[in-house]
């Protein structure tokens, strides 16, 4: 079995690292009697599978939905209606799910790249009430991340200027790294680990690979996940 990180669960399939994952997020919300609540969702199938699992009873129920702010750690710059989008995907999987008017914040996507990803950044410092970020004041409450292929996280790729951007919360992405080629907006590494609990979700065996390059010690942009960190991998990821 490759080497797990530290602090990783494993689990046996996708679907157990879905319900894990939104146990771990009702605890959260239990343990956050007050005050608003904000989440950096992630794309991808498995925080889809989780964004549903949240908008059936068993857990939207137990969800203080009116108190939930909901960001996007990076999309590609399509409209939000595309299939590519990670808002079409987030909308999709939560369905009916009662999230308030004006909760769901997507990052812009209508305008110049540079342009729409100066815009998110200032929504994300108005919803924290300042120009930066205090180390003992979270910026969310929990990011969502997953692994790419070639190591990435967020649509922060392997040699790419936006993994070295230590200033910007939110950097464009003219050229991503792996297809669809389209250009993208990510948040940056320190508006990430701006957060009261981090978990990265991985999952299937094509992402046994970069797990392996992680544990060897590589500089991967996956490695650079920094804040209270939880790894939730299944058995093919791991090759358990």
């Amino acid at each position: 079995m490759i080497p797990l990180p530290d602090d990783a669960d494993l689990l046996a399939d996708a679907d157990a690292v879905a319900r894990a994952a939104a146990d771990r997020f009702v605890a959260l919300c239990e343990a956050s009697p007050e005050g608003a609540i904000a989440v950096c969702l992630s794309g991808g199938s498995t925080p889809k599978r989780l964004y549903a699992l949240l908008a059936r009873p068993e857990y939207a129920d137990a969800l203080p939905w009116a108190r939930l702010h909901w960001f996007f750690g990076d999309d590609r710059h399509v409209p939000w209606d595309d299939p590519e989008s990670n808002v079409r995907a987030a909308q999709d999987a939560f369905g009916d799910a009662p999230i308030p008017p004006g909760h769901l914040h997507p990052i812009p996507t209508g305008g110049a790249l540079e342009a729409d990803a100066a815009t998110y950044e200032s929504v994300l410092k108005a919803f924290y009430g300042a120009e930066t970020l205090d180390p003992d004041r979270p910026l969310f409450d929990l990011v969502l991340l997953g692994l790419g292929e070639d190591g990435h996280t967020a649509s922060l790729f392997p040699g790419k200027p936006a993994v070295e951007e230590s200033g910007a919360w939110v950097a464009p992405v003219p050229e991503a790294g792996l297809a669809p080629f389209v250009p993208r907006i990510t948040l940056t590494f320190p508006a990430l680990a701006s957060a009261r609990h981090v978990l990265v979700l991985v999952t299937g065996a094509s992402k046994r690979r970069p797990l392996e390059r992680l544990a060897d010690g590589e500089d991967l942009p996956a490695a650079r996940i920094a804040g209270p960190v939880t790894w939730l991998l299944d058995r093919a990821a791991a090759d358990a």
